[in-house]
């Protein structure tokens, strides 16, 4: 099976989410800055709503990954510990230090505040000086469970051959590769086909606007969208 995560901004897109077929959430605010950490009254409001797993991002600002070591580090444990109480299924974060390496020492910061959450490495990884060096750090981590990934191109359409390699070094893991970023209805048959689609955990596709009114970042949720991916994610052949 095709695991089916959509990003939510609000309570109603999350169960227009649901409603279609999705399996997962991404639980975001300002879309429009590529998503930051939401309230904790939006958070406890979409697991309260819904019966699926709401992944949370943890992002304190929009200016870069680059988070500093004292203050930005602190906030983004504080909404961590704060999101462990929600009853929150995981947190996705992200950081890179200045030199475009994961930041190693704020990623165990993270999890260790996390207290057993798993943990999704957002697209931060697309900034990352070497993708498959980055997965391979990233792999050392067992709290780590998805890496969210363009294969470090705008779309994911424009980076199959990353992606599949991705996939590839994924398996016999338990980190899954979240492909993410351009996908459309459209798009996902030809894109499973030539990627091998496949980690240990099965297959993981990420939507966004994708599944949005009209395709657009901003629009709410598309619940008749969202459940045309499902059927084509479920066809025969897709496995």
């Amino acid at each position: 099976m095709t695991l089916l995560e959509v990003i939510a901004t609000t309570v109603s897109d999350a169960r227009a989410a649901e409603r279609g077929g999705a399996d997962r959430l991404e639980l975001v605010t300002a879309m429009g800055e590529g998503g930051l950490t939401p309230s904790i009254g939006l958070i406890e409001a979409v697991v309260d709503a819904v019966g699926i797993p709401v992944n949370v991002t943890v992002r304190p600002h929009s200016r870069s990954f680059v988070y500093d070591a004292d203050d930005d580090y602190a906030v983004m444990t504080r909404d961590v510990r704060a999101i462990a109480r929600t009853g929150a299924n995981g947190i996705i974060a992200g950081m890179l230090r200045a030199d475009g390496w994961v930041d190693t020492e704020g990623l165990a910061r993270v999890i260790e505040a996390a207290d057993g959450l798993q943990l999704t490495f957002h697209r931060a990884f697309d900034e990352a000086r070497d993708l498959v060096a980055a997965f391979d750090t990233l792999l050392r981590f067992d709290a780590v469970t998805n890496v969210l990934t363009s294969g470090g191109k705008p779309s994911v359409l424009a980076a199959e051959a990353m992606i599949a390699r991705l996939i590839e070094r994924s398996k016999g893991t338990r980190c899954t590769v979240l492909a993410g970023a351009g996908l459309s209805a459209e798009a996902v048959a030809p894109f499973v086909a030539s990627t091998g689609g496949r980690a240990m955990h099965g297959r993981a596709m990420h939507f966004g606007s994708g599944v949005r009114v009209d395709g657009k970042a901003l629009a709410p949720v598309d619940e008749e969208r969202v459940r045309r991916v499902r059927a084509l994610l479920d066809a025969p052949g897709r496995d």
